[in-house]
Formats: C-alpha cells, sequence, structure tokens
C-alpha cells in the first residue's frame, strides 16, 4: 500500500503535467491575440497598437526561409523559430506607450513598433 504523501506527490505531478490550473475556454478566448507574419527580412505589420493594460498574446508565423529571432529585451521576450515555424507569446499588461520589437537575425530590416493605447 502506498504512503498518502506517495499519493499526494503522484496527483500534484499529474496535475501539473496537466497544465493545472486549468483555464476555462471563456478565459482563454478573453485574451486579445494579435498575428505578427515573419517574411524576407520583414515583421508583418511593422506597426501594431494593442490596448494598454490588458494582458495579449502575440501568434507569430515565420513564412521565411531562413530562423528568426523575434524579441523585445526591455519586456523579457525572446522566441526563436525556424522556417515554417509558429508559436505565441503572452505578454502582461502593458503601461501606454511604445514598444520595439526586432527579429535579431535581420535586425536592420525587420522591426516592429507595438503601440499601447
Amino acid at each position: 500500500m502506498r504512503s498518502p504523501s506517495y499519493l499526494a506527490a503522484l496527483a500534484l505531478t499529474a496535475a501539473l503535467s496537466l497544465g493545472w490550473p486549468l483555464k476555462s475556454s471563456a478565459q482563454a478566448s478573453d485574451l486579445p491575440t494579435f498575428h505578427i507574419v515573419a517574411k524576407d527580412g520583414r515583421l508583418l505589420p511593422d506597426r501594431l497598437e494593442v490596448p494598454a493594460g490588458k494582458k495579449i498574446k502575440l501568434t507569430l508565423a515565420n513564412e521565411g526561409r531562413s530562423p528568426v529571432e523575434f524579441e523585445n529585451l526591455d519586456l523579457r521576450v525572446e522566441k526563436v523559430l525556424g522556417p515554417g515555424a509558429a508559436s505565441f507569446v503572452v505578454i502582461h499588461p502593458l503601461k501606454p506607450g511604445s514598444y520595439r520589437f526586432v527579429d535579431e537575425f535581420h535586425a536592420d530590416t525587420a522591426q516592429m513598433l507595438l503601440i499601447a493605447k
């Protein structure tokens, strides 16, 4: 027979592996989502307005032939995507202002200004 502490640890491990605590689908759908494409040394759109004071989700798609590194170090956002890959980042509520994102691999041409209003 297993000890109660073993069973509690097993239950906690199972809950964590399932993403506990789980968000309801209503909570997940309330997250404003914005789409960004990296292609041919560019980030599209190059200017994006988002609501200030709300958590947001940025979906990222690399439609180019080379890897990209989408980042803003001040916000601690960094995501590397291979060609054809897609992912997302969730950003904490932002104060009103401008935040510059770059593709570090194409820093001269691939920039995006995120404006929180």
